[in-house]
């Protein structure tokens, strides 16, 4: 009997990552975890998910909160086949490059970059273990060299940082088998985006790439399953 496949979405409760994990367990029949920074919501989350969705606290931004939910996942399941780095902070509109609250955007890298890179670390171990492994890093135009102009200084800066972190442990990962990318979702109607398409349309493209066939790519960036320039 073929084990089910574990994923954990990080930033899970709300938005696009709560609808990643709904995608990933009703469509996909994924044992899925919920990894929220505030254990009630997540909880919550997990309940309107269902299929057996649990819940994991997690702040990405808190290492003492990474080690000890990958030791959770560690001791109930040994593995795990997908990592979605989902959780990010500060759409930074307001701001601009030359006028920033750097404070503000140190915050922002906490979550956005340095979070993600927390979770790989952590979880490599884990998915080494597992089949079919996958890595996302959910990112977005914002962080794309080659369309980046004024304004969003932490996030946009923080996107490509997370950019670059998956062409480099895609490399790092590749004769692991191993498969790593980046997505953009596009302007999404969450809290965070204030507008543009339904959440399920921005999800479905990270759900594309969590659920790569072997032969899939490794190393790019994407939205809705098609190539975009870094």
């Amino acid at each position: 009997m073929t084990k089910q496949r574990i994923a954990l979405v990080t930033g899970a409760n709300r938005g696009i990552g709560k609808e990643v994990a709904r995608q990933l367990s009703h469509d996909h029949g994924l044992k899925v975890l919920v990894g929220s920074r505030d254990l009630e919501r997540g909880q919550e989350a997990a309940h309107q998910i269902g299929h057996g969705a649990d819940t994991l606290q997690l702040d990405v931004s808190d290492p003492t909160s990474v080690v000890a939910a990958f030791s959770r996942i560690e001791a109930d399941y040994g593995r795990l086949e997908i990592l979605v780095n989902n959780a990010g902070v500060d759409y930074d509109t307001d701001q601009q490059a030359h006028t920033a609250d750097l404070a503000r955007v140190h915050r922002a890298f906490e979550t956005n970059l340095f979070g993600p890179w927390a979770t790989t670390i952590a979880a490599v171990p884990l998915l080494k273990q597992g089949q079919n492994a996958r890595i996302v890093n959910v990112s977005s135009g914002a962080g794309a060299f080659s369309g980046m102009s004024s304004g969003t200084p932490g996030y946009g800066i923080s996107k490509a940082a997370l950019n670059a972190l998956t062409l480099k442990t895609a490399a790092e990962l590749k004769s692991k088998r191993i498969l790593v990318n980046a997505v953009c979702p596009g302007w999404v109607a969450t809290d965070m985006g204030g507008g543009g398409r339904p959440v399920s349309e921005g999800a479905a493209g990270v759900v594309w790439a969590a659920t790569l066939p072997d032969t899939g790519p490794t190393g790019g960036f994407f939205r809705d399953g098609q190539p975009i320039d870094w």
